[in-house]
């Protein structure tokens, strides 16, 4: 084999493996749900079978992109809960902050709205 002909090979050896890692993370097992201790619910969302109102116990979560979660998962499985990133008016972001309550497959436990706590104020902060 010429080095004109491993090139092309190269190219596509090292493409998949930076593909690797990122399907990885897809593939990690889900972070243990938040413990609610201000008596703020509890539970998970499954996004692949969830109601548009289940979904919108999530903060961030309103009813328009809890619709927009219910028609994109009409053409397409979530196999991962950060593939709803996918979805138009979601960022990594806000992906990031849920995916304690995300899951693709299992029952939806989460029984009401989630309140995620307020940050702490640093000193010399003003309240006025």
């Amino acid at each position: 084999m010429s080095s004109q002909s491993r090139k092309p090979l190269i190219a596509v050896l090292m493409a998949l493996a930076l593909l690797v890692p990122a399907s990885a993370a897809l593939a990690a097992p889900p972070a243990a749900p938040p413990t609610a201790s201000d008596g703020a619910a509890q539970g998970v969302v499954n996004i692949n079978e969830a109601t548009a109102d289940q979904l919108g116990y999530l903060p961030g979560i309103g009813p328009a992109k809890a619709e927009r979660i219910v028609a994109y998962r009409a053409k397409h499985t979530f196999k991962g809960p950060l593939e709803l990133a996918r979805v138009k008016g979601i960022g990594l972001k806000t992906v990031h902050k849920l995916k304690g309550w995300l899951r693709v497959e299992g029952p939806t436990t989460l029984s009401g709205p989630v309140r995620l706590p307020k940050p702490a104020r640093k000193p010399g902060d003003d309240a006025s």
